[in-house]
């Protein structure tokens, strides 16, 4: 009998929460059911605020609590981390109360909501896409804003992912290297294509690390040598000569850089074949192709 009475002393509580959530779902005081839906929120009861807010949302629209009862359906929702349904409602927000009282929250929160569904970097970088403009605009919206520190950041954060993205794709090119399968009907080959996204990614994202500067224009440098070695002899000398002048900018840039060694080897490398007016023996050709497995 004790064990039993000790069973019920935890369950009753429960019971009673339960029936309470029931009771507030089915009555008809649309105002005290939206008081008992911020204090779920208050409580951290986020599931049960969402359900309750987004029952009484038609309900109140165009009250003095409508654009309220907005705001915090799409707060219970972030809080919940249900960011899609988040994102929804915070946008909805702002577009339908752009002088609202929570406009400001609701943009930067959108954004938010975005941010966190942004996916692995080798994964499709929509919502990060969509992060950083949703955080672009919330700057311009509200240039003195209290959060524009924070903001910044994640802006920044994004652009990072963005250009390991671009990384990641300028690399897949070069360790392609010479093979044909994966070459685009004009017939660029993929030290082109590598040296096309990583330079791209460099003009788009300036303000990337400069670690991942360095690591993408390293991968210019090395495809614009593997690409002069493997053209023809009619394009060898110009490509050579594209080769050194890239090597130039790369050690103005990173004077200290850990690929210096191999840089400066590339560059003696490409000035021999210039100066014997684009002779390449044999035996060099294999070497190379050694060195660049190692370089993987």
């Amino acid at each position: 009998m004790q064990r039993y009475s000790l069973i019920l002393l935890f369950i009753l509580p429960f019971l009673a929460g339960c029936g309470d959530y029931n009771s507030v779902m089915k009555t008809a005081d649309y105002e005290y059911k939206y008081e008992a839906a911020k204090s779920y929120y208050s409580d951290g009861d986020y599931r049960k605020a969402a359900e309750a807010f987004r029952d009484v949302l038609a309900i109140l629209k165009g009250s003095q609590y409508g654009d309220e009862c907005l705001f915090m359906l799409g707060m219970s929702n972030y809080r919940y981390r249900d960011y899609e349904s988040a994102t929804d409602f915070f946008q909805k927000y702002y577009k339908s109360y752009p002088k609202g009282k929570y406009v400001e929250l609701s943009r930067y929160y959108c954004a938010m909501s975005h941010y966190n569904c942004v996916r692995d970097t080798r994964l499709d970088q929509t919502s990060t896409m969509e992060a950083l403009k949703e955080f672009s605009d919330f700057l311009e919206y509200y240039p003195q804003t209290a959060l524009k520190s924070q903001t910044q950041d994640m802006i920044f954060n994004l652009q990072d992912k963005l250009v390991e993205k671009e990384y990641l794709s300028a690399k897949m090119y070069y360790d392609l290297g010479t093979y044909l399968g994966n070459m685009t009907s004009s017939g660029c080959s993929n030290y082109e294509a590598c040296i096309v996204t990583a330079q791209n990614a460099l003009k788009d994202y300036p303000y990337a690390s400069t670690e991942r500067k360095e690591e993408l224009s390293i991968l210019i440098l090395r495809s614009r040598y593997h690409l002069a070695r493997q053209s023809v002899v009619e394009r060898r000398l110009e490509r050579f000569r594209d080769t050194i002048d890239e090597y130039y900018a790369f050690q103005n840039e990173f004077p200290e850089s850990q690929y210096m060694k191999e840089a400066n080897n590339i560059y003696s490398h490409s000035e021999r074949v210039v100066s014997q007016k684009g002779k390449i023996d044999d035996d060099e050709i294999e070497s190379d192709n050694t060195k660049k497995k190692k370089n993987k």
